[in-house]
Parts: C-alpha cells; sequence; structure tokens
C-alpha cells in the first residue's frame, strides 16, 4: 500500500489506492478543514503536492477552476477533497498554520 506523508506534521500513514488525501489526513490524525463538506466548492482543503504527484488522480476542470482561487497556489497545489491517492508513495505539505496535531 502507498505511504502519504504529511508535512510540517511529519505524520505518514499507509493508505489504499482511491483514498482521498483528505481522509488520509483525518485518519493519520492531522488537521486539514474542508469548510464545504469536501465537495470542492472551496479551497481550505488545498495542499501542496511535494512527492508523487504524478500517481494522483488526474485535476478535474471543477478542481482546476477553485484552485486558481486558493491563497499560495503553486504548480503541485491540490484539493485534499479531490485528490486520490494512487500506488506510489505521496508526500503531501500543508501549507500555513492549518496542521492539527
Amino acid at each position: 500500500m502507498p505511504k502519504i506523508t504529511f508535512q510540517p506534521a511529519g505524520k505518514a500513514i499507509e493508505v489504499a489506492p482511491g483514498t482521498l488525501v483528505i481522509d488520509a489526513a483525518e485518519a493519520a490524525g492531522v488537521g486539514l478543514p474542508a469548510n464545504c463538506g469536501g465537495v470542492c466548492a472551496c479551497t481550505t482543503c488545498h495542499v501542496w503536492i511535494e512527492a508523487g504527484a504524478a500517481t494522483l488522480s488526474g485535476i478535474s476542470e471543477r478542481e482546476d477552476d477553485k484552485l486558481g482561487e486558493a491563497m499560495g497556489y503553486r504548480p503541485e497545489s491540490r484539493l485534499g477533497c479531490q485528490a486520490r491517492v494512487g500506488s506510489a508513495d505521496v508526500v503531501v505539505r500543508i501549507p500555513g498554520n492549518r496542521v492539527g496535531h
């Protein structure tokens, strides 16, 4: 199973392929908010993918539109409620002060 590591918390968890990044965060005990309930209607679950981005699910048009509104947008940005883990390990950085411990 692929491992997903959350930075800066340094917490990691093995998850099944197809697991949403936001669900992996919750399982790892890492706070990653989703004010819209995970339906791609906000950007509070915005993360940066530091490794393994190519193995994540593709970016939908709706996610791409929302990412344009995200504070701190970078080419490696994704929404945790939309990105699904593929078959390889992933490193995710939660921007700013949003990391729960």
